[in-house]
């Protein structure tokens, strides 16, 4: 009986086990359910409809900071955002200058949040964590939830082969921004004021350049008495858009395209992919350069501040101090719309002239840019998680998040008023971009803004100043003409997970070692002439011919 009664209570104990080994399996299998599908978890609005959600949720979303948003949690686009959706963010803020290289660490620690946001993805990196299943494929949630960006898709008929890896998934949503001025975005700004007061003509060519610059630190232009002038300033690419020194000034030597975060440097030349910085115009370039270091024309700090220390270069005395930049728009060294009223001291100096005739305004003809906002394998909810990113491609919410609150920040157009293009106009924005503020995101948030949009916006008073319509007529004349004809701009291009994997390590390498030798031989801590063949010899050795083999390859396929 004693026996029987061991043998009956092993048998209720395995019993037991099983039935929690069972259970632990049934659980672990909805787990894995629920990453792929919420229907069980979430009660899901119909498609098209808000709030998402009838409870609200939390989705954890990382991006970089913004110079010009106050504070993501307590924004005003953030709170309408939430209202609308019912979806709570739990902000992963990184800072902007350190984004690309949080973004790595990220992805190694295997630590991931719901939605990575404005970190610039790339399409290797795409590639190796699309294959690898950290990022979600968005095929079958574009077709089954998707309202507003099918409807780009459907209007841009280009796109989709554009997003798609070779693999055919598409592992991340891009910002599209058809913005005629971006698309020739490398632009110099100087100040008017300073030319006028020392009775100069606007510089045409490098040479004019360095005179005007030279004019700019001797002869005391602010007229307060004091040495104080910098005649030229910037940041590091990745500080400001587009502020890095060589950004505008190589393309007097080499054409030099450096519209991407990335900074590759690439473009083709009948057919073949080639880099600005191994030709012998980067050479001249950089002695050039190098020039106007040495004798106190260039910022010292130009390889190191960000993007707020050359915003206080530019508004943070009683006095103006500095005397040119390099920026996408002056927005990028001065408070746009701002008291002191600095940025319309600044206008565009027209693609410069180099001494054997090389003149080149960099072009990028393609009004997207991809990896803006990718779905990682740890959202718990990925259906509300894309229906949350789908809502950004809507108009309204586009301006919503670029500009502001309806008839606030921007409102309706009127009868009768006329856009930049000269077309009827759609909307009118009440406040200047620019500003530091806390009622949108300027553009950390994936958008739809057509040319057609961007073009529509009304010219509400001719005599007032108007950042959209400035960049246009400056992008109109003093750019368009020097659109380069025998280069082309290489566009995104996606790659296998064996090239990705080695293109990953090959770019970080040799883009460091450009940007470190760039500052080196600008500072003249390296000697251009000398130390020159030396530095191509490291490119060499760094398997820079590799790097361009997987981009021709990739780019022959996408042919």
């Amino acid at each position: 009986m004693k026996s029987q009664g061991i043998r009956s209570r092993v048998l209720m104990l395995l019993l037991a086990m099983m039935l929690v080994v069972s259970a632990c399996s049934s659980g672990t299998e909805g787990k894995e359910k629920g990453n792929s599908s919420t229907s069980d978890a979430l009660a899901l609005s119909e498609k098209g409809t808000f709030p998402l959600v009838t409870e609200k949720a939390t989705l954890k979303v990382m991006i970089p900071s913004n110079s010009l948003v106050e504070n993501f949690e307590t924004n005003e686009f953030t709170k309408w955002y939430e209202e609308k959706t019912n979806v709570h963010i739990e902000w992963i803020i990184v800072p902007q200058q350190s984004a690309s290289e949080k973004l790595n660490l990220m992805l190694a620690s295997g630590d991931y949040p719901d939605i990575i946001m404005g970190m610039g993805v790339s399409a290797a990196q795409q590639m190796i964590y699309g294959k690898q299943g950290v990022f979600l494929p968005l095929n079958d949630y574009i077709d089954e939830y998707s309202v507003n960006f099918k409807k780009v898709l459907e209007e841009r008929d280009y796109l989709k082969a554009s997003i798609s890896a070779p693999d055919g998934n598409i592992y991340a949503l891009p910002e599209v921004n058809e913005c005629y001025h971006c698309s020739m975005a490398q632009k110099l700004w100087i100040n008017q004021d300073w030319l006028d007061a020392l009775g100069l003509k606007m510089p045409t060519t490098t040479e004019e350049l360095y005179q005007v610059l030279k004019a700019f630190k001797e002869k005391d232009p602010n007229g307060n008495g004091k040495a104080d002038e910098i005649p030229l300033s910037g940041a590091p690419q990745g500080s400001g858009w587009l502020s890095s020194i060589d950004a505008f000034l190589m393309n007097a030597f080499t054409y030099n395209p450096v519209f991407s975060t990335s900074r590759n440097h690439m473009y083709t030349r009948d057919g073949k992919v080639e880099v600005a910085y191994n030709q012998p115009g980067w050479k001249e370039g950089l002695r050039y350069m190098q020039k106007l270091y040495s004798e106190g024309l260039i910022d010292p700090q130009i390889f190191t501040q960000d993007s707020d220390q050359l915003l206080k270069l530019g508004e943070g005395s009683d006095t103006p101090i500095l005397g040119a930049a390099v920026g996408g728009h002056t927005g990028v060294f001065t408070q746009i719309g701002g008291e002191s009223g600095r940025w319309l001291d600044y206008v565009s100096v027209p693609a410069l002239q180099g001494p054997d005739g090389t003149q080149y305004a960099a072009y990028d003809p393609y009004g997207f840019s991809i990896g803006k906002v990718v779905i990682t394998k740890n959202a718990k909810h990925p259906e509300l998680a894309f229906r949350w990113i789908d809502g950004f491609y809507d108009e309204e919410t586009s301006l919503r998040t670029t500009i502001g609150r309806p008839d606030q920040e921007w409102r309706q157009a009127t009868d009768g008023e006329i856009g930049i293009n000269g077309e009827p106009a759609k909307w009118a924005k009440l406040v200047e971009y620019g500003q530091i503020q806390n009622v949108h995101w300027e553009q950390t948030g994936p958008t739809y803004r057509s040319n057609e949009l961007r073009l529509s916006q009304a010219v509400t008073n001719e005599n007032e100043p108007n950042l959209e319509v400035l960049l246009y007529q400056a992008t109109k004349q003093n750019y368009e003409p020097h659109k380069p004809t025998d280069v082309t701009f290489l566009p995104s291009l996606f790659f296998t997970e064996e090239q990705a994997s080695e293109l990953a390590d090959l770019m970080k390498t040799i883009n460091d070692y450009v940007d470190q030798m760039t500052a080196s031989f600008v500072t003249g801590e390296s000697d251009v002439d000398s130390d020159w063949d030396n530095y191509l010899q490291t490119l060499e050795g760094m398997n820079l011919a590799r790097l361009l083999q997987i981009h021709q390859e990739a780019f022959d396929q996408r042919q």
